[in-house]
């Protein structure tokens, strides 16, 4: 598949914390244990009232993941990214090809809620990555790039040029722009009460919040700023915290090229894959209090599973997800300090 040109934009990113740099948080990830599926790319995983887990994979299958196999529960036929369970069990499911989608996990039923490629505001739906449903059945969901699709994610981090979308679908059906602009638009979480709606922009290394009700209703400010790895899916656990799936550590190379003249990223760009800068050999994630507070700093090496993608904490068990992976992660919380 031949590469896009990118048009890299000069910017300065703050200077990357100490953590960036370390291999672990303040203390250990709990041990983490292991459920292999019959495929790869469990991007996200969701957990039902039930407690049952779901994910996606890479062929378009929508899976229900037990202690000894995978069920396949439905077929997208594309590459279904974020997973959400809807309050009456039906699943909402950003798919990179297909769009927004809603799938009744009892009889596979599919529907496509916004298709890739509809116009919101002027602009297509174009990388549909995460989503955040509320108790109206709104949908809070980033559409992550107008530049590149998923094949080509790592274009959008070295060119910069914030083109990543917060959209919202309403219960009627009427589909909207929320915030635009943003750096790779990833995942979305709401509060517990609904008061703010939070979208990580990964290109920018920090968490955007748009207060939804209340006396700060229509402002946003930065609930996470400078954050020391790329943020990618976000959920709200049962614990009422925000955790936060850290791909990698902040890579120095993208932060010393990006104030420097655009040539050197469209060389870095050029070179072939296994010259390219990597994700790093790692499982991070973080949880955040309402106010941005860092609750829990997690971070270990785990065979055979790396590069978070996605995290779900359930009545004190988090679930990870990989987009490379072919296996799901899971640990008990740790008790806070």
């Amino acid at each position: 598949m031949a590469r896009p040109r990118i048009d890299p934009v000069v910017w300065q990113p703050d200077r990357a914390p100490h953590r960036a740099r370390q291999g672990s948080g303040g203390r250990p990830m709990p041990p983490v244990r292991l459920r292999t599926l019959s495929g790869q790319g469990p991007e996200d995983v969701a957990v039902d009232s039930r407690g049952r887990v779901y994910t996606g994979l890479a062929d378009g299958r929508i899976v229900l993941v037990t202690d000894d196999h995978t069920e396949t529960v439905a077929e997208t036929g594309g590459r279904p990214l974020g997973v959400e369970v809807q309050r009456d069990g039906r699943l909402v499911v950003c798919d990179a090809v297909r769009g927004l989608l809603r799938v009744d996990p009892i009889t596979g039923r599919l529907e496509t809620l916004v298709a890739a490629g509809t116009p919101v505001d002027g602009a297509p739906l174009r990388l549909c990555n995460n989503a955040a449903v509320a108790t109206d059945g709104t949908i809070f969901f980033s559409d992550s790039s107008q530049r590149f699709t998923l094949a080509h994610w790592k274009a959008d981090l070295l060119e910069h040029s914030g083109t990543g979308r917060l959209l919202r679908r309403d219960p009627d059906g009427r589909t909207g722009v929320v915030r635009d602009g943003l750096h790779f638009a990833n995942g979305v979480a709401l509060a517990a009460d609904e008061s703010f709606v939070v979208v990580a922009e990964t290109g920018a290394y920090r968490l955007i919040r748009i207060w939804l009700a209340g006396p700060r209703a229509g402002g946003v400010d930065r609930l996470a700023d400078n954050l020391p790895g790329f943020p990618d899916n976000l959920s709200r656990g049962t614990d009422g915290l925000l955790w936060i799936a850290l791909g990698s550590p902040r890579n120095t190379l993208l932060d010393l090229l990006s104030p420097r003249h655009p040539a050197l990223r469209r060389a870095v760009w050029a070179l072939p894959e296994r010259l390219q800068p990597k994700p790093a050999d790692t499982a991070w994630v973080q949880a955040l209090d309402v106010d941005g507070r860092l609750v829990h700093d997690l971070q270990t090496r785990v065979p055979g599973f790396s590069m978070v993608t996605g995290v779900r904490e359930h009545r004190g068990r988090v679930w990870l997800g990989s987009l490379h992976g072919t296996a799901v992660a899971t640990f008990d919380v740790p008790a806070a300090d």
